[in-house]
């Protein structure tokens, strides 16, 4: 098949995992809808040696950065290294973002 088609509206859950869904067999991407004044968990991707830029795609917030905040609305793409702890917050109106990531190397 040349291309596949995914409507993330039609999964449930704050995770879609949209790469694995979709059959990407090289691309790691996921989606997470956050509702309003919701944080993800705090990690880092050192084990896993991955690299990840979050990509806001509605509402807005922000993301820890080893101890930096850092705003995010669409339009803003953030990189995160491997070592560094990251965590998102949402903002008042929630935050949906995609998150691609890659392992350096």
């Amino acid at each position: 098949m040349a291309h596949r088609v995914l409507d993330t509206r039609e999964l449930e859950g704050r995770r879609k995992l949209v790469a694995q869904e979709l059959g990407a067999r090289a691309i790691k991407l996921n989606r997470f809808d956050n509702e309003p004044g919701q944080s993800g968990r705090e990690h880092d991707e050192s084990a896993s040696g991955q690299e990840e830029i979050y990509v806001p795609v509605a509402g807005s917030g922000h993301l820890v950065v080893d101890d930096e905040r850092v705003l995010l609305e669409p339009g803003v793409f953030v990189l995160v290294e491997p070592e560094s702890t990251r965590q998102v917050h949402a903002g008042p109106d929630g935050l949906g973002y995609v998150i691609v990531g890659a392992v350096v190397g």
